[in-house]
């Protein structure tokens, strides 16, 4: 159970870093957000495999971005610790990495200043994501981020959560317009080329009173790529094929990177990437 919440929490309507949480086999949920993913597995069956994939991509993108010399991670919409966060990632490529993690929600924030208490090249901060001037400028980004060297930012499954009317395309140019040549973006964004199963996701966790966005198709979430350099999706970084594509198989040793799942009956899926700014 998880009884060691800060106080005045909402329990009754599902969060979306706590139904993570639940969905990669934690225990920081409540009844709301564990109802709530199975509401969602009727209607999307490799629901936990979907959450899994995601969280290897992640692990496997900040390898790849440390091993190419990037040692400051800024990672917006962070979610709940889990195995093999983005510190441990970066830091087992290049153990001068610091990560700065940014989230809106307070249970991240009490847990991830526990998990990290003693580390000197990690911080949390609790702001709102889209508040590119809050973040930048916040004690806890200036102590280990310098913007005058690259900074990987990370939206990992990120901005499905952030409705149109917030312009969260705009938010990432206006924070990569403000980092240096050869920072880099790690994205991952829910998609479907099924207009119906996009809509069903989007009501079904509205429908739970949760904030949340939308599921959009490959070419909208593609957009947070433009004007960047995507890097290869082969692990042996050749020239061929797609750059954004099924986080499952992004640099995934065993699987040839693809656009969408092999299987057509798969509807949603994570379009991701890793791209630089020239």
């Amino acid at each position: 159970m998880a009884d060691h919440f800060p106080p005045n929490i909402d329990m009754e309507t599902p969060s979306i870093a706590r139904m993570y949480d639940y969905l990669l086999g934690g225990k920081d949920n409540f009844e709301a957000d564990r109802k709530a993913c199975e509401a969602l597995a009727d209607g999307i069956p490799e629901l936990v495999a979907f959450a899994n994939d995601n969280r290897a991509y992640l692990s496997r993108a900040v390898e790849y971005v440390a091993a190419q010399g990037v040692e400051q991670f800024l990672d917006l919409g962070a979610g709940l610790p889990t195995a093999n966060n983005t510190h441990h990632a970066a830091q087992q490529a290049n153990p001068r990495a610091r990560v700065v993690y940014v989230d809106h929600d307070p249970i991240v924030l009490a847990h991830g200043r526990a998990l990290i208490s003693d580390s000197g090249q990690t911080s949390f901060l609790l702001a709102d994501i889209r508040d590119t001037e809050e973040i930048l400028s916040s004690p806890e980004t200036t102590r280990l981020i310098d913007t005058d060297l690259p900074v990987c930012v990370m939206l990992v499954s990120l901005l499905h959560c952030i409705p149109d009317d917030s312009d969260p395309f705009g938010m990432v140019r206006a924070l990569m317009d403000r980092l240096a040549p050869g920072s880099c973006l790690i994205s991952s964004h829910i998609v479907s080329d099924d207009p119906a199963s996009a809509v069903w996701m989007t009501d079904k966790i509205l429908s739970f009173g949760t904030p949340w966005g939308r599921v959009r198709s490959p070419e909208e979430a593609s957009a947070v790529f433009d004007g960047l350099d995507l890097a290869s999706p082969w692990t042996d970084g050749r020239d061929g094929g797609p750059r954004a594509v099924d986080c499952a198989t992004w640099r995934h040793p065993d699987i040839d990177p693809v656009f969408r799942p092999a299987d057509p009956k798969v509807k949603l899926w994570e379009l991701a990437g890793v791209a630089f700014k020239r």
